[in-house]
């Protein structure tokens, strides 16, 4: 019943399963159809009629069998070269001697630690402790999860990152004095950024992960999608951050850059802090998916916030980072222009979502 599941999970998640066995056709048949791997009969094949097939035409053949019976070592390895010549990622499971060879040509051989020979052991590049095949499901979703992650790292850091070039690039392009001083970025990229980054490789992942197709190997973690999503995200950073400093220099005259930088620092670092939240998910709000859901993160944008503090209230790193102690009044602004990205990042999920 588990493998039953476990194999439901595959065809949701768009992984093909089939069945080679040494077994009889009708026997294999059976099995496979109480398993829901096959339908009917004519998506069995026995062993020996691979021998009047081609390699051309076993190519077309493995598209649409699922059941391979009576095979021989040989004809494994052939079943994995006509899969991977269609462009697939072949995964083998088994346990013999003599399922060494498509092992090792097999993209992935798993073999089967409680029942497997040390052959098999030796030549797969992953051993299944448990022999459960509910196990490679379960691989195959964290490993899912864990390459999602990476997407939501470098879409966090490098919005964030294009976000304080063009916040520098655009006040020298209006003749603005620069509302950031080298070390105050030096502290946005190697503290405040980091904690929040981490915090998101703990996500849970999508609820629809083993819902959606495989990727395809060749696709560039920098997509079109997440491309266009970092362009307006570090768009509205700058936006927000030139905003609060516009704000702060027509408040407190450029003849003081202390204050108008100070809040600037704090807008840009606060608004990376909510726009982690949004980088949890690439298509689902932060209320679907629960603001306080991921706790590392909350932590670690507590901890951020609580650095951010530490700089612009303690007396001996003001002269250090070129702060100055924000009153009420400053954080209101601060906090108005910091929300931007968070809202500008939710409500372009919400666009997206609609134009698919």
């Amino acid at each position: 019943e588990e493998a039953k599941k476990a194999i439901k999970q595959c065809k949701d998640a768009g992984v093909k399963t089939v069945m080679i066995t040494g077994d009889y056709k009708e026997t294999a048949f059976a099995i496979g159809k109480e398993l829901g791997m096959a339908e009917n009969e004519d998506e069995a094949i026995m062993g020996k009629e691979l021998d009047n097939v081609s390699d051309e035409d076993l190519q077309e053949l493995v598209k649409h069998k699922k059941v391979y019976a009576r095979v021989s070592p040989e004809h494994k390895v052939r079943i994995i070269n006509a899969l991977k010549a269609n462009g697939e990622i072949a995964a083998m499971t088994g346990d013999g001697v003599n399922d060494a060879l498509a092992l090792k040509r097999a993209d992935i051989g798993v073999a089967m630690g409680i029942t497997g020979t040390d052959v098999a052991k030796n030549t797969a590049e992953v051993i299944l402790t448990d022999d459960n095949f509910a196990s490679i499901v379960a691989a195959v979703e964290e490993g899912r999860i864990i390459y999602s992650n990476i997407k939501k790292f470098v879409f966090f850091l490098l919005s964030c990152n294009i976000g304080e070039i063009l916040i520098v690039f655009l006040s020298i392009l209006f003749n603005l004095p620069i509302p950031l001083i080298p070390i105050q970025l030096l502290w946005l990229n190697l503290v405040t950024d980091s904690f929040p980054a981490l915090a998101l490789g703990m996500e849970k992942g999508e609820p629809e992960i083993m819902k959606v197709p495989p990727r395809n190997p060749e696709e560039p973690i920098l997509d079109k999608g997440m491309t266009r999503a970092i362009i307006v995200q570090s768009i509205a950073i700058a936006l927000g951050s030139l905003l609060a400093y516009r704000w702060g220099l027509k408040t407190y005259g450029t003849d003081n850059l202390l204050v108008p930088r100070t809040i600037t620092f704090a807008t840009l670092i606060t608004a990376e802090l909510l726009r982690a939240y949004s980088s949890r998910s690439e298509k689902h709000t932060i209320f679907e998916i629960g603001v306080f859901s991921n706790r590392t993160l909350t932590y670690a944008t507590l901890f951020s916030f609580i650095l951010l503090l530490i700089v612009i209230y303690t007396p001996f790193l003001q002269p250090i980072f070129d702060t100055y102690p924000l009153g009420l009044g400053d954080w209101k602004i601060v906090l108005l222009y910091a929300f931007i990205p968070l809202i500008v990042g939710e409500v372009y999920k919400l666009f997206i979502r609609k134009k698919d």
